[in-house]
């Protein structure tokens, strides 16, 4: 009798927690869709179901860089939460990236919600599927968790939803206005899009240069589920799109990863039609750039995907669409809530085949890995800071990688030259053998050439590691022996004579200039060489820093302290030589020894300046490099005195409004009184053809001749083209970021640090001519130069003699120009000394 009272007593309480649950409703105090929920209340609720439900824990797995905080819910049936740990590693046992012995167990479904801030249903989606799944009345769910576990991340970029949220809240109309015309759809600059620093938090997976990226993947390699969801928005017009995606589909996309994206694409369908919704598949959203929310999944055997709702940033809590429809906030909340639960249906209907390929991709791509090399050697001649610029990424993907045993020759296909020779091998290199866990995606981050089925594609063609990070790579048709790689002994002082006539520092890489910047804040005055040198019989480059004691008296002692501080906080290797005068080159008290003043720099930001191309430039000196700057607002401009600074960096944007003919005359003024401008990509077009400015367009007669003669021809063409072919046709215009081999001139301060040739990445088919008058310090001298990457051929017909980087002097100053940019998504780490380069060189 009393086992019965207890028993009954257990089920009640039971009952009665589950009853504490509220819905989304009850705890926030208004219905989903009627507002936008603040970021502290979506993180309120989910710790509120995480309270009342002992299967569901919340956990904070980072900040952002405004501390807001990142959360995961992982949410499963009690009989399976109890093991979760044990369920997390025998998964990854089972795939091989632990040790040891495993079977398969139940599957893991990832639900992102909010990578791009402004995207905003997804939040509140992600809370109305959170109760589904602890709905005591919801019975299907609670079958589903039998299986499955889900893992939800609310909201990938609570930076940007904020931003969005509080100008929505700010200025929308009450009741709300479904007019596009009216200023709660007109969302201003930057938007909520980006995270703080204005990166787009979508297309960072791959590189995580983001702090939000670096947490997340540290959770998601731990767990590597089975099915990952980006939930998105798109333009306010669309239908809802989901899988299957579109081509081009990268080589190492499986059947098996193909065909379950069809099979979910079909069930989400089911539910679609039934409600009557609008809905599009197999268009627009490819998955071939690896660095997407869909694709970094895919890549590391998960069936990934990206659902997209029609709204946006300018949707608002409800907007008319094109087709005289209203689309509110609630529809897109049941739309994403849809397709949220028939994901973790089809993943608990089909676990068992979902694990069962899951394995069976991994244990391919130990034994049998795709692709025709199966490994890439780095040089260890690339030097220290690259090298362990490169194991600080393959840590972050848990990439294994070796020192070589080998010390011999060997065939391979070397990135530098293009081609497939003899190589030398030694023990100071980097293996990377494909014979592992994420051997796909290591082929995709290391592929010389980027294999595109189809050319209409969604991002940039071409991003190889050995070509945006600059390094001396080769690839081998078979594996090599490696041993694992010792950690390098770091923070020793300077080397050389103690109290010495001068500190030498190489320049080189952009730990370099983090070396730099710290003296300069400490006030400690620094040289560089414009040429290259030799003293007490060691060699040095052009730009190496000099730092004498002479003109640092009045540091006294505290002048070797800093040094030696710097020297160790940022692991360099300085040389304390007792002389300046040198063996070779010019003495030290030459006016080839240049003074080094610390530049004030200005960085332009506002309307007409690009987002992104400001958050870049932004991220750079504050994360990266960690020097000051000021961000002054195109809306005040006109009115700032740029007397107070040294280089105003133009980010990419369109300056036409801005920099009209009397600001630019001003500006060329500003330059000969000792200033410089760094133009950075389409920033160039405010300076091109100007009275004012050296920098033109391509405008050569003869072929402009030959070009209209091909237009009219290819016009022609089009008239005999079916109306659904224009678009593909088009693309022999543009170059959608593709590689290019440049030349480059190492012995211009732009160039130092670099060798004789560049890679660089070209976003568009812009052709700006050599310099007439000025330094053409990196050039692409013809069209056979493109190394990876779709380039159209008409875009690559006028590629010949394109200025990559450029100096105009002009009086005291110069104008920098970057056609190409080197900061491009923090990835592009091959530019990052160019730009530092202009900041820190040219003009001194």
């Amino acid at each position: 009798m009393k086992k019965i009272i207890l028993f009954s007593l257990i089920i009640l309480i039971s009952h009665f927690s589950f009853s504490q649950s509220k819905s989304p409703n009850e705890f926030l105090g208004y219905e989903l869709g009627d507002r936008f929920t603040r970021h502290h209340q979506v993180v309120d609720y989910f710790k509120h179901i995480a309270t009342e439900n002992e299967n569901v824990e919340l956990m904070k797995y980072g900040e952002t860089y405004e501390n807001r905080s990142l959360q995961l819910a992982f949410i499963t049936a009690p009989k399976n939460f109890s093991k979760l740990e044990s369920i997390r590693t025998n998964h990854l046992k089972s795939i091989g990236l632990l040790e040891g012995e495993a079977a398969k167990d139940i599957s893991i479904v990832w639900l992102s919600y909010n990578v791009h801030g402004n995207e905003s249903v997804s939040t509140e989606a992600a809370m109305k599927t959170l109760y589904a799944l602890v709905d005591p009345n919801n019975t299907e769910t609670k079958k589903w968790l039998e299986n499955t576990i889900v893992i939800i991340d609310p909201c990938i970029n609570p930076d940007g939803r904020e931003r969005y949220v509080n100008w929505y809240n700010q200025y929308q109309n009450k009741p709300y206005n479904t007019n596009p015309d009216s200023k709660e759809h007109h969302e201003p600059w930057p938007g909520g899009r980006a995270n703080h620093y204005l990166f787009d938090l979508n297309r960072d997976w791959a590189w995580s240069s983001q702090v939000e990226t670096q947490s997340r993947l540290k959770e998601y390699n731990k767990w590597m589920p089975h099915v990952h969801v980006d939930f998105h928005e798109q333009g306010v017009n669309n239908p809802y799109y989901f899988a299957p995606a579109a081509e081009p589909y990268h080589e190492v996309i499986t059947d098996f990863q193909r065909e379950f994206q069809v099979a979910i694409g079909t069930n989400h369908a089911k539910y679609f039609d039934k409600n009557g919704w609008l809905y599009f598949t197999k268009e627009v959203f490819d998955l071939l750039y690896p660095s997407y929310g869909d694709t970094y999944p895919l890549y590391n055997g998960a069936i990934g995907m990206t659902y997209e709702q029609g709204g946006s940033g300018r949707a608002g809590l409800g907007i008319t669409t094109a087709d005289d429809d209203v689309l509110t906030l609630k529809d897109r909340i049941a739309h994403h809530y849809t397709t949220g639960i028939s994901t973790i249906e089809m993943a608990s209907l089909n676990a068992d085949k979902l694990q069962e390929e899951f394995i069976t991709y991994f244990k391919n791509a130990r034994s049998n890995p795709k692709g025709k090399y199966k490994s890439y050697v780095v040089s260890g001649n690339n030097g220290k800071d690259k090298i362990n610029s490169l194991k600080e990424l393959l840590d972050r993907h848990q990439i294994k990688y070796g020192l070589s045993k080998a010390s011999n020759s060997v065939k391979a296909y070397d990135y530098q030259s293009n081609k497939t020779r003899s190589v030398k091998i030694s023990s100071r290199d980097i293996v990377i053998n494909t014979n592992q866990p994420k051997s796909n995606f290591i082929n995709a981050l290391f592929e010389p050439q980027t294999k595109i089925v189809d050319s209409l594609t969604y991002d940039i063609t071409a991003w190889a590691l050995p070509y945006s990070r600059g390094l001396e790579t080769y690839a081998l048709s078979s594996p090599l022996v490696s041993e694992s790689v010792s950690e390098d002994v770091k923070g020793a002082p300077p080397v050389g004579v103690e109290k010495p006539y001068a500190y030498l520092a190489k320049w080189n890489s952009t730990s370099d200039v983090s070396f730099l910047s710290y003296l300069l804040q400490h006030k400690v005055k620094v040289r560089f060489s414009q040429l290259a040198f030799s003293v007490e019989g060691k060699k040095y480059d052009a730009g190496t820093l000099i730092i004498t004691r002479r003109g640092n008296e009045k540091l006294g002692e505290k002048f070797d302290e800093i040094v030696s501080e710097a020297t160790q906080k940022f692991d360099r290797v300085v040389t304390g030589v007792a002389t300046g005068l040198v063996s070779e080159g010019k003495d030290f008290g030459s006016s080839s020894v240049s003074y080094l003043k610390a530049p004030k720099i200005a960085v332009l930001s506002g309307d007409g300046v690009s987002s992104l191309g400001f958050g870049e430039v932004w991220h750079f000196f504050e994360q990266q490099i960690k020097y000051p700057i000021t961000v002054l607002d195109t809306d005040y401009f006109g009115r700032i005195n740029l007397d107070k600074y040294d280089v105003l960096v133009l980010p990419s944007g369109s300056y036409g409004s801005i920099l009209k003919k009397e600001k630019l005359s001003e500006l060329k003024k500003w330059v000969q009184s000792g200033g410089r401008i760094v133009a950075i990509d389409r920033a160039l077009n405010t300076f091109a053809d100007s009275d004012d400015f050296d920098l033109a367009t391509f405008k050569d007669e003869d072929d402009k001749k030959e070009n209209e003669k091909e237009d009219k021809e290819w016009k022609e063409k089009l008239i005999l083209e079916d109306y659904d072919n224009l678009e593909r046709q088009s693309l022999s215009n543009i170059i959608t970021g593709s590689i290019f081999k440049a030349s480059m001139d190492n012995t211009h301060p732009l160039g130092f640090g670099y060798q004789k040739s560049y890679h660089t990445l070209r976003l568009n088919s812009n052709h700006y001519t050599y310099l007439k008058d000025g330094g053409n310090v990196s050039v692409i001298k013809s069209k056979n130069d493109l190394v990876s990457g779709f380039a159209g051929v008409n875009a690559l017909k006028n590629i010949d003699e394109s200025l990559v980087f450029g100096v105009e002097d002009m009086g005291r100053g110069a104008v920098i120009y970057l056609a190409d940019n080197p900061l491009f998504r923090s990835f592009w780490e091959n530019g990052k000394l160019v730009f530092c380069n202009a900041i820190f060189m040219v003009g001194q």
